[in-house]
């Protein structure tokens, strides 16, 4: 065991197998055993341990964690102070931002949270929802949801604060969107103390630097192709490129190696193009990791 060490929260849940896949790119392999709240990680001086990302920056914040990877909401949720490295742009479903709304159901009069004066709300998120009705001037009652917050409505609750992706599960359950309460993405915090600490707070960049280059290279893939000088102009307007496509000197002066990176569904309408305007030897190649 490495006398350096850093804490490091996993989220337990839903969050789980696509932070192990993100680490996995990154290059951090992460095993889970059914038995153990420990999971093992080809890092000697990383220790793992599987907590609910709902109790996550609490336990960064008191200390127990060095570090974690848990939603904003649930940063806000706990009031917790932690440091932010850096935003992951990444949940269980989709790359896109989770939404906590405020829903009831498809026949209920409410139209605003203006509506919902003295009636009671369900939510496992009841810190960030009175903050958001005293932002309103609303007086409800809130209560928590130990879950199927969804099918509260209209016998156990009037309405519900619920996080959503898709919103499939609202519209299965006969619910509406009302409101959004707020936006919500997964973020890598860690404790202050530790973050003031130059080896952990290396150690905590590094990983940080691993983990946003394999988000950003997510969806992008290279191109290469050989160009004759004389066709160079034509080729890179049609390249929109990170920065400016590399161009590289061949043997033959005529020649030029032209290689940049662009978004992957972009190949189909680029290649043909490419082509016609000169290029040879095309080769598409995938994209690991975008560091700046």
């Amino acid at each position: 065991m490495s006398e350096k060490l850093i804490k490091l929260g996993i989220p337990a849940g839903s969050l789980q197998e696509a932070t192990a896949e993100l680490f996995k790119k990154a290059g951090y392999t992460i095993k889970f055993s059914s038995r153990s709240y420990y999971p093992e990680i080809d890092d000697v001086e990383i220790e793992c341990m599987l907590i609910r990302a709902q109790e996550m920056a609490r336990y960064v914040e008191q200390g127990v964690l060095d570090a974690g990877i848990t939603g904003h909401d649930w940063v806000l949720e706990n009031d917790a102070q932690v440091h932010e490295v850096c935003e992951l742009m990444f949940s269980k479903v989709s790359r896109r931002p989770v939404r906590w709304v405020l829903c009831v159901p498809n026949d209920s009069p409410v139209k605003s949270v203006k509506d919902l004066e003295g009636k009671r709300i369900a939510t496992e998120v009841v810190g960030l929802t009175k903050r958001y009705l005293e932002k309103n001037g609303v007086n409800a009652i809130v209560e928590f949801s130990w879950g199927a917050t969804e099918v509260k409505p209209p016998k156990l609750a009037d309405a519900i604060v619920e996080v959503t992706e898709t919103g499939s599960s609202l519209k299965a359950n006969n619910l509406r969107i009302v409101e959004e309460v707020m936006q919500s993405t997964t973020r890598f915090i860690a404790n202050k103390s530790a973050w003031s600490d130059p080896w952990k707070r290396d150690k905590l960049s590094n990983i940080s630097l691993m983990l946003q280059s394999c988000l950003a290279a997510e969806g992008k893939v290279g191109l290469m192709m050989n160009v004759r000088r004389s066709d160079l102009a034509a080729i890179i307007r049609e390249l929109p490129a990170l920065q400016k496509p590399t161009v590289a000197s061949l043997s033959d002066p005529d020649w030029v190696d032209v290689n940049t990176i662009v978004d992957e569904s972009f190949v189909r309408m680029v290649v043909p193009r490419l082509k016609a305007a000169g290029a040879k030897g095309i080769v598409e190649y995938p994209i690991n990791k975008i560091i700046d």
